[in-house]
């Protein structure tokens, strides 16, 4: 499973889908805590970490981070399992206690069961103090996962192509990405923007500009609480942009056609100028970039095309989230690992990702954040459930890829329908949902 994967179901970290498919057996260890260990040598025994990174365990990357870990942890031993459809078969292994030491939350598992599944790494209140992301995790007061990266949505563009088209500034509005784009078909040769539909879950990426647009941290509780479809709301805003880039022809002649591995060194060699994913994809573009012979620092990433106050925004959101297995015989270990792999193992200078430790700079990708001054907001989740909750009774699918797939058809005219009933159809069922959710 490649970071595109992981990225999808990243975005699901999120979606959670509240489905009841892991039964388990966790309810017996309910409430156990996996204690960060004192003195490193006296922690020992061997581990079986689960990972959706199959990537990292082939090219042996995982092994020279379990051999730093061994520096300060020599005793405790780290055996990595990839698996290529991580959240199908971690689903099905937690119907039973086996399903490793240190593992990444399945999307699919309810926020209020991670105590059946999981063992708490401490208090929100004490955690919060020196990691993002805490409440992602939180049930009662506890916290039971940790993601070791942040992520930032965001444009990844091809730095060249937008200068050829005489493009200087980040687009402030959606009008003026529009016209932007427009400028590069007019004057270059490049696919203004790809939308790689053919992939699907780039698509679902577009939910990503909630909060970004308005830079509320309360985005996510407006989700809950109001229509996100309404005249202006985030969500809107978001895929009207995207209706209106197809609408207008800026994208490729066949989205049917699109192919995502394709489409890295294509737009670092300047035949596609624009992607809507985020942080974590810079540095495979930028692989991409050099594989193909062009210079990686023609990567460029831009946020989305609003301002709140004289400011771009972006929304910072935790990856998967490692936790500890609630039935793990070496909890001490497997506590071990995940610290040290959140504070010192330096995956996020290696993904060029923000790190979750709050005194942590920016990664040197994003210093044209920093000189812009972009607003860098972290989300409240505590409405996070209740969203996922409507989103699956609703059959919305704001993490799924299926209704921005229709929303393209639309406005390429593979679909019929007007915009207004497409949007107005999204709001019916969301908020009816709400309503019935709320009885």
């Amino acid at each position: 499973m490649h970071m595109n994967r992981r990225h999808i179901l990243a975005i699901a970290v999120a979606a959670a889908l509240l489905v009841p498919g892991c039964t388990g057996t966790g309810g017996t260890s309910k409430g156990a805590d996996a204690k960060a260990p004192d003195d490193p040598s006296k922690v020992s025994g061997t581990i079986k970490v689960l990972t959706q990174r199959t990537d990292l365990v082939t090219d042996g990357t995982m092994k020279k981070y379990a051999a730093e870990f061994n520096k300060t942890y020599p005793k405790v031993k780290v055996e990595f399992e990839a698996l290529t459809n991580y959240e199908t078969e971690v689903k099905i292994r937690m119907n039973t206690e086996n399903y490793g030491d240190v593992l990444m939350i399945p999307a699919v598992v309810k926020k209020d069961d991670y105590p059946r599944f999981f063992a708490s790494l401490g208090t929100e209140a004490e955690r919060s103090k020196k990691y993002l992301f805490t409440d992602y995790t939180t049930v009662d007061g506890k916290v039971y996962g940790q993601s070791p990266i942040g992520v930032i949505p965001g444009f990844l563009y091809n730095k060249r192509v937008w200068r050829e088209a005489g493009v200087t500034d980040w687009p402030a509005t959606p009008a003026e990405f529009l016209t932007d784009l427009k400028a590069i078909k007019s004057r270059t040769d490049a696919v203004p923007y790809y939308t790689n539909f053919a992939a699907q879950w780039p698509l679902s990426q577009w939910t990503q500009v909630n909060g970004s647009v308005s830079c509320d941290p309360q985005a996510s509780t407006k989700l809950a609480e109001g229509d996100p479809w309404a005249e202006g709301a985030d969500l809107r805003v978001g895929d009207r942009l995207l209706y209106d880039t197809v609408h207008e022809g800026l994208i490729e002649k066949d989205p049917t056609t699109t192919n995502w591995e394709e489409s890295k060194p294509r737009l670092a060699k300047g035949e596609l100028a624009t992607q809507w994913l985020g942080t974590w994809a810079i540095v495979q573009f930028q692989d991409a970039a050099r594989q193909a012979g062009a210079s990686p620092d023609g990567i460029g990433f831009m946020p989305f095309p609003s301002k709140v106050d004289g400011k771009f925004c972006a929304v910072m959101a935790p990856d998967y989230n490692q936790a500890v297995n609630v039935h793990s015989k070496n909890k001490p270990a497997a506590r071990a690992w995940i610290d040290w792999f959140t504070d010192k193992s330096g995956y996020d200078k290696d993904n060029l990702a923000i790190s979750p430790l709050k005194d942590a700079p920016l990664p040197e990708v994003l210093k044209p954040y920093e000189d812009e001054g972009v607003k860098l907001i972290e989300l409240d989740d505590s409405a996070g459930a209740e969203v996922k909750q409507i989103d699956n009774r609703s059959e919305v699918g704001i993490y799924a890829p299926e209704y921005r797939q229709n929303l393209v058809d639309l406005a390429r005219g593979a679909k019929k329908g007007s915009l207004d009933d497409f949007f107005d159809d999204l709001s019916k069922r969301w908020t009816q949902t709400q309503q019935t959710l709320g009885s």
